[in-house]
């Protein structure tokens, strides 16, 4: 008869009871009757630095899955750098074919920054997001592989992935529009006519919400997929060991995790154009906001969703810069930024501007703070608002 020994059963410890979702315990481990027989006297001391109850020790998967992240970025960061570089000398010879380097503009030797100013086009979307992404998804399914994990546990898994995704586009788009409309409202924003109308409008919404479907895989999948599953199980792991009562350990290690990583996602943002000290902050809580989706739904589809839906919102559907960065084309254009609602100077009774240029010069002050504002610090609607010069209306 097969008879179970007490030395198995004491292997599966109380923390390992199902508590929330196999995202926050860090279950649903298939290598773990492997890992027990790694408990036996003859265990070899290599397999216990590399290896512990739960497979792979998270530490070395990490630095495996960072290794191979950040290799695949940096390639392709140089590779696209050097294509660019020979596309401007190339565009700046057939331009003017006696120029010397000397003479060549800052903007063709990929040293200046319009990018800031300029709309970004759909095409620079998909080849800025979409090889980083396929590098991170091949990340994970290698790791995968070698901890023999099923791929979806990462994020990416769970029985209700269609309903959770739509539902996060509907809030995605439905709080950004609260936000819009309120600051029409309060007169901080208004608009002009549409810039896009019939197919046109179709086509280039159907494209948009492509690539921000993108960023929103790439930026959820890098920071709350393998890695944040893999840093939880290691504090959980940590907490273990220095609490006997191991009861809360996956929760406080997926939390840990969880501001590790917000405070990554925040400080990340910091490399775009337009981002200020404010919006660096409003990017870690909304990391915080999409931790807390992945720990009670237990996949990143909702957090997917509204993350898509509020970018592709915000930059197509009302055509204000997303950190900085503008989209186009967009469906309309902000026509007015400033920072309080418009207001005519008080005047006493029979008091007028007595001076006609004085309306000129405060329509070319607001021309070219909006020029400046489009080209430096932004925090996404609220870097769209300036002040405006009192009497310009």
């Amino acid at each position: 008869m097969n008879q179970v020994s007490p030395d198995s059963k004491s292997t599966e410890s109380p923390g390992h009871a199902p508590e929330h979702s196999s995202v926050a315990r860090g279950a649903d481990l298939p290598n773990s009757t492997r890992a027990k027989n790694d408990t036996s006297p003859e265990r070899s001391p290599f397999r216990y630095v590399f290896f512990g109850t739960d497979g792979l020790r998270a530490g070395w998967g990490l630095l495996i899955f960072i290794a191979m992240v950040a290799g695949s970025f940096y390639s392709i960061h140089l590779a696209r750098t050097t294509i660019e570089r020979r596309s401007a000398t190339t565009a700046s010879q057939i331009a003017a074919p006696g120029r010397t380097n000397s003479d060549t503009p800052a903007g063709a030797t990929g040293k200046a920054s319009p990018e800031a100013s300029r709309p970004l086009p759909p095409r620079a979307a998909f080849l800025r997001e979409g090889p980083y992404l396929v590098m991170v998804m091949l990340a994970t399914l290698i790791m995968s592989r070698i901890e023999r994990r099923p791929f979806g546990v990462f994020g990416l898994g769970g029985t209700h992935r269609l309903p959770q995704f739509f539902a996060g586009l509907f809030w995605g788009v439905v709080c950004l529009s609260l936000l819009v409309s309120l600051l029409r409202l309060l007169g901080f924003l208004q608009f002009d006519a549409l810039l896009l109308s019939g197919g046109a409008a179709v086509r280039y919404g159907v494209v948009w919400a492509i690539a921000f479907l993108l960023v929103a895989l790439l930026e959820e999948t890098l920071l709350r997929g393998y890695a944040q599953y893999t840093l939880a199980r290691g504090f959980a792991g940590i907490y273990g060991a220095i609490f006997k009562n191991t009861r809360h350990r996956h929760a406080l290690g997926f939390w840990t995790a969880a501001l590790v990583l917000s405070f990554i996602f925040g400080i990340g943002h910091s490399t775009n154009p337009g981002e200020s000290p404010i919006g660096l902050l409003g990017a870690g809580l909304v990391g915080l906001v999409f931790c807390f989706s992945l720990y009670r739904a237990g996949s990143l589809w909702w957090a997917i969703g509204i993350h898509a839906a509020w970018d592709w919102s915000q930059s197509f559907l009302y055509g204000v810069a997303d950190s900085g960065l503008m989209a186009g084309p967009s469906l309309r254009h902000p026509s007015h930024r400033q920072t309080h609602p418009q207001r005519r100077p008080h005047r006493a009774r029979g008091q007028h501007l007595r001076h006609p240029d004085a309306r000129r010069d405060c329509r070319h002050y607001l021309r070219d703070a909006a020029s400046v504002a489009a080209r430096g610090r932004e925090s996404d609607l609220v870097g769209y608002i300036l002040v405006s010069c009192p009497g310009n209306t």
